[in-house]
């Protein structure tokens, strides 16, 4: 169960978060890569952060968080998983609630994954084969953790962006057969429906606070 949850919580910070929301653009833009190979590359770029960041090696939640919010963060279209997590009720949202959301969303996600990457820095993701259309907008990649007993689903949603990241944004990801976004909605629905959408946003905005 411990290995599961590892496998959970690697899977959601490599989910990470928003382009759109990028709080600086890299000073040289990325090439384009074809969708499984820009998952093999943000993989790397994770597991290879975690191995040389020892502030991250230390179990320190200030670096940790720091470093999902540089290496994961461009590489996510976070307002449409937000959209999806939220439900029929997004629509109905002012743009105001919308930017709440995705903010106490992006930064509940941070704080909850960022304290387990030291814990993932010996597992190895092997990014499996796909099949897609040349000219696909949306694909899934599939991949594997492996370093446990066995290896462990952990697959992605993409969608195509051209010129942005590195042409292709996460906006799901699988892992063990449950998708991120499908738990989320589950859980912001309860809150939904007892307070609307500023009861959601003031419940994302209290977890944070205790958690900060």
């Amino acid at each position: 169960m411990l290995m599961q949850s590892i496998y959970r919580r690697l899977g959601a910070a490599l989910l990470g978060a928003a382009a759109l929301l990028a709080a600086a653009p890299a000073a040289v833009q990325a090439q384009d890569l074809a969708p499984n190979a820009m998952i093999e590359k943000v993989t790397q770029d994770v597991l290879g952060e975690i191995r040389s960041n020892r502030g991250v090696q230390a179990g320190n939640i200030a670096a940790a968080t720091e470093a999902v919010d540089r290496v994961v963060m461009p590489h996510i279209n976070f307002p449409r998983m937000t959209a999806a997590a939220v439900g029929p009720a997004w629509r109905s949202a002012s743009p105001e609630q919308r930017q709440q959301v995705i903010a106490e969303f992006k930064a509940m996600l941070i704080r909850t994954y960022a304290g387990s990457l030291d814990q993932v820095g010996d597992l190895q993701v092997v990014v499996l084969p796909m099949r897609a259309q040349a000219d696909a907008n949306d694909v899934l990649v599939r991949s594997e953790v492996r370093g446990g007993e066995q290896p462990i689903q952990l697959d992605y949603r993409l969608q195509k962006t051209p010129g942005q990241g590195m042409g292709w944004k996460v906006y799901n990801v699988n892992v063990m057969g449950a998708w991120i976004v499908d738990s989320y909605r589950s859980q912001f629905q309860q809150e939904i429906s007892a307070g609307g959408i500023e009861g959601l946003i003031k419940s994302l905005r209290n977890h944070n606070r205790k958690t900060s």
